[in-house]
């Protein structure tokens, strides 16, 4: 997709980051990918022998350029993470796979990125408690499943109520908004919940998926955010993680439109505010 690559160049361009500011990511190996996902479908996913229905499911057709976007995109997060807990703030340029399930895909999704760094940062002894904020339109009902039955993770998806997946998953908390929400009723909601998330669980590290399908004109959304409330989002949920001493490490999640320039700009907007926090506070 030349999404991602526009967004490199847009955040260059934009000044938004200076070169010396990205960091290019290792593929995991398949061991760390495994703490998430089968073995089998790892190997059919790698190989390309998936059958047509799993490919169906997932919706990308497979090649071994997509699987190596797949895999850079992951070890992208995880790096993301471990910037996170060094420097207190730190952005993926793609990520937020949260459809994809243990042993299958789905929705555009090939590995979990968001459990699968949460894993990792667990196994190396670099956090414990993390909790994970969802706010792309759709629910992240893969990681919801992943980590049903895990203390130490917590999952918080707010969601369009009527969209997809059709069969929602039960994540720790999960907040339906109705079809056509703006800007305002979604901030306001949103400022509800997370305070006393961070004060309640005052996790080692914050996982936030900033989708921005949310947009009233996305494709796939069916709310009504702008810019100007996606970014008083952004702005929202990395200044109350950084104000309270909360690491958050932030991926791009989705966002669907014809207008590939506008969709791009969108998703500069984690970006741009992460880098207005980031001199705010000082980091």
């Amino acid at each position: 997709m030349p999404k991602f690559k526009q967004l490199y160049q847009l955040l260059l361009t934009d000044d938004v980051a200076t070169p010396a500011q990205f960091h290019l990511p290792k593929p995991p190996s398949t061991d760390w990918i495994g703490l998430v996902h089968t073995p089998d479908y790892i190997q059919s996913y790698y190989y390309g022998t998936l059958d047509p229905k799993a490919q169906r499911r997932i919706g990308l057709p497979w090649s071994p350029a997509l699987v190596k976007r797949t895999c850079t995109a992951v070890g992208g997060t995880i790096l993301t993470a471990q910037l996170a807990l060094k420097y207190g703030l730190a952005c993926n340029t793609a990520g937020g796979t949260h459809h994809a399930f243990p042993s299958y895909g789905s929705g555009f999704c090939i590995f979990n990125d968001l459990a699968i760094a949460t894993r990792v940062l667990q196994h190396l002894g670099l956090a414990q408690k993390i909790l994970i904020i969802d706010l792309d339109v759709h629910q992240g009902d893969g990681t919801a499943f992943i980590f049903q039955d895990e203390p130490s993770v917590f999952t918080f998806s707010m969601h369009c109520e009527v969209n997809f997946p059709g069969t929602k998953q039960k994540s720790d908390l999960d907040v339906p908004l109705p079809v056509g929400m703006d800007d305002d009723a979604y901030l306001q909601t949103l400022a509800r919940y997370l305070p006393d998330l961070l004060s309640n669980l005052q996790p080692d590290l914050v996982l936030y998926d900033a989708g921005v399908d949310p947009h009233a004109s996305d494709r796939f959304g069916k709310l009504a955010l702008t810019d100007t409330g996606l970014y008083r989002r952004e702005m929202q949920v990395l200044s109350t993680c950084v104000a309270g001493g909360y690491p958050v490490a932030s991926v791009i999640g989705g966002g669907y439109s014809d207008d590939l320039k506008a969709l791009i700009y969108r998703h500069s907007l984690l970006h741009r505010a992460a880098s207005e926090v980031y001199r705010q506070y000082q980091l």
